[in-house]
């Protein structure tokens, strides 16, 4: 038979050879431990019948099943579990992460009928189904040996990848030193490489950008991402750009710059709305119907409208911690509109889809209903639901997150005449913030606090005196 041809190989050898081949790869290629170079040979001319270990690794090798080098025929479960795992592909981009880590579960079950590159794939997608989910640790459990793994080709895409997923992952379990080490790393890579203005590298920045800014380090988030900006005409994707200019509103945002964050963020919602990235798309509008609320110049109707459009998209297609964030801006936007019933409604359901969160998310939706709350005339339910903000707060690593909203339980307590509680609630803000109360300022203050009912600052003065890095 020749390699042209499209007629099944006749035989073992003649199939390994000619599977080799179509993967470029040597004889020596496939030598293992077990497996010498001239057993290979002597397998492919029809003058050795491996066994089934030898078989099997020789299968993964290839790409290929066990079943098809010994029989030609194409093997029923093997082809099954290449469906199961096209499935799970489909469906995390879909937004369907439950169905897709079922499905690349299912297929990872059956591991030793996968050859070594599906096998892969399907690990990743099963770790970037658990990012989705929440589940950060699972997620980071599966991506690291792959992404440590030395088969793992320096700046493919697949090591982009797996570096962009475990810099949001780490950024998102809190820890912005890990995160920031692997995302500068890998731009670092790319750009040795001349790779400096492919998608990877403008998703790896992007991620960056923000880790920077959710840390505090604004110098130098607004600087990295000028930097990717300043490019416009590079041929990265308008996913990837869009991505870039999003970030950057963030920053601009935590700068305290709102109506130049608007601008940024409505020229990613133009870059993204050419695209079929649906759920970004939803986000970006969240984002802008926030900064809208935010601007000198609010059209709260029209930033509620935004939202709630963004809503009706995250509730098919997002994750539990995408629809609360548009639960969050509702209850913002109606609390603007003098209507805090429907924003206490909005921020109880935030708090009902975060309940499997982490604690940041669940604390700012506490913060609003506690306005709402106050709002109805609900002093005291309001501020237990403020001390058990401060609870969740006390449990997070230092960042500007946490120290804005630390800012905003500060304000509320001022508002309704708790000074003591205000007084705590802003230097924690401060500590978060790398500004260390002066001496015996902070537990003055807790031990006023206490004495009038929020004790639950004492035990984060001894444990958050000093924010992580």
């Amino acid at each position: 038979m020749t390699e042209g041809s499209n007629r099944t190989p006749d035989s073992l050898g003649q199939r390994l050879r000619l599977l080799r081949q179509r993967r470029g790869l040597s004889q020596q290629d496939l030598v293992t431990p077990d497996i010498s170079a001239s057993y290979i040979s002597l397998i492919e001319s029809n003058k050795r019948v491996p066994s089934e270990g030898v078989l099997q690794a020789l299968a993964e090798k290839v790409g290929t099943s066990v079943g098809y080098l010994r029989t030609g025929q194409e093997d029923d479960q093997a082809k099954e579990l290449a469906l199961k795992i096209a499935f799970g592909d489909m469906a995390l981009r879909r937004g369907d992460d439950g169905e897709a880590l079922q499905a690349y579960s299912e297929a990872l079950a059956a591991t030793p009928r996968l050859d070594a590159a599906t096998a892969r794939r399907a690990r990743i997608g099963q770790a970037l189904a658990l990012e989705r989910l929440g589940r950060l640790e699972a997620a980071i459990a599966l991506l690291s040996p792959l992404f440590e793994d030395p088969a793992t080709v320096l700046a493919s895409a697949e090591w982009s990848r797996l570096a962009l997923a475990l810099c949001r992952c780490y950024r998102d379990t809190g820890d912005y030193v890990l995160s920031v080490e692997i995302g500068e790393r890998a731009m670092r890579e790319l750009e040795r490489l001349g790779l400096g203005s492919t998608d990877d590298h403008l998703q790896l920045g992007a991620v960056l950008v923000d880790c920077y800014r959710i840390r505090g380090d604004l110098t130098r988030a607004h600087l990295l991402a000028l930097r990717l900006i300043s490019d416009d005409e590079h041929p990265g994707s308008q996913v990837a750009r869009g991505g870039v200019y999003w970030k950057a509103a963030l920053v601009a945002r935590s700068r305290h710059r709102p109506d130049e964050a608007l601008i940024l963020a409505e020229r990613a919602l133009a870059l993204l709305s050419e695209t079929d990235s649906a759920r970004n798309q939803a986000l970006l509008k969240e984002t802008c119907g926030e900064l809208m609320l935010e601007s000198d110049r609010v059209d709260v109707d029209h930033a509620k409208e935004l939202i709630q459009q963004a809503l009706d998209v995250l509730v098919s297609i997002g994750t539990t911690h995408d629809q609360a964030r548009g639960e969050i801006g509702l209850a913002k936007a109606s609390l603007r509109l003098a209507e805090p019933a429907r924003a206490a409604e909005h921020a109880s359901r935030a708090i009902g889809l975060l309940s499997n969160q982490p604690p940041y998310q669940a604390a700012e939706a506490r913060t609003v209903l506690a306005e709402a709350l106050f709002a109805q005339g609900e002093g005291t339910h309001a501020q237990d639901t403020l001390r058990t903000a401060e609870r969740q707060l006390a449990l997070l690593p230092a960042s500007r997150l946490s120290a804005e909203v630390w800012r905003r339980i500060g304000d509320l307590w001022q508002h309704h005449g708790h000074a003591p509680q205000a007084i705590a609630a802003y230097q924690y803000a401060l500590t978060q913030m790398g500004i260390p109360a002066a001496l015996g300022v902070t537990a003055h203050a807790v031990q006023r606090s206490d004495r009038t009912g929020a004790g639950s600052h004492t035990q984060a003065s001894r444990t958050r005196t000093r924010p992580e890095a």
